[in-house]
């Protein structure tokens, strides 16, 4: 099992840009794909960004060209940098892993995102 921990969530105006963190508890090296999904009040939780393993990415179209998903597989680290946020990224984002070998997914508990002005 591994612990996910998302980090770096806040209060930012629109335009603006936040960094999230999400930590996990052991090695991602096994975990591929991880993602972030958000969910907004109201509405169903989608997903935002993916990355592989070999470092593959995906975007929802909504995110393209602002949003940017990284991962640190030394630091057991995936990131998503946020600029030019909107109103409408407000949302609970959640750290997403996939563990190939048992066909688990592991969520982390979130961390809240408000763009407002």
């Amino acid at each position: 099992q591994v612990q996910l921990v998302e980090s770096g969530g806040g209060l930012v105006q629109p335009g603006g840009s936040l960094r999230l963190s999400c930590a996990a508890s052991g090695s991602i090296f096994s975990f591929s794909p991880m993602g972030w999904y958000r969910q907004a009040p109201g509405k169903q939780r989608e997903l935002v960004a993916t990355i592989t393993r070999g470092g593959s990415t995906t975007y929802a179209d909504s995110v393209k060209g602002r949003f940017s998903i990284s991962r640190d597989n030394a630091r057991n680290t995936v990131y998503l940098q946020m600029d030019s946020l909107k109103p409408e990224d407000t949302a609970v984002y959640y750290c997403n892993a996939y563990h190939r070998a048992d066909g688990k997914d592991y969520w982390g508990k979130g961390t809240l995102v408000t763009v407002s002005s």
